[in-house]
């Protein structure tokens, strides 16, 4: 009698759902992501990033389409993302970049105790996305 293993499953998208498309397009062009022309009309969206990973963004009318009684987490913060920086004054020449176009702040930047300059941008829909780099070499997030 053969058995039979059925395959593991392997991570491939990180999807957020988003209330406002064009808004949301626009702060994670911000960070870098390179989604495609005219993503700002779409209610899907997603872009590769490196190592194959998606990172995906899909209307709240979307998620409605196959799930009609769907309704945001009361208090926001739907997930949270982490965006490792060049540098430590790369972290605060984002933030000041991010909160100067309209980005909600959480926490601002700071030497953390582990050894990283750090702090929390929110998004348009209130998720933490955390700017982060090594404050020395070996430190972690080097």
């Amino acid at each position: 009698m053969t058995t039979h293993t059925a395959p593991t499953p392997r991570f491939d998208m990180i999807g957020i759902v988003v209330s406002d498309m064009a808004t949301s397009v626009a702060f994670y062009r911000k960070l870098g992501l390179d989604f495609a022309e005219g993503a700002e009309q779409e209610p899907h969206v997603e872009v590769t990033l490196p190592g194959g990973l998606r990172f995906a963004l899909d209307t709240e009318t979307t998620i409605r389409s196959f799930m009609p009684e769907w309704q945001p987490p009361a208090g926001g913060g739907r997930i949270g993302l982490a965006f490792l920086c060049a540098d430590a004054a790369d972290v605060d020449a984002q933030y000041a970049a991010l909160t100067a176009a309209g980005a909600g702040t959480e926490l601002k930047p700071f030497d953390a105790f582990w050894g990283q300059r750090y702090a929390t941008v929110l998004d348009p829909d209130g998720n933490g996305v955390d700017l982060f780099a090594p404050l020395a070499a070996g430190t972690p997030g080097a």
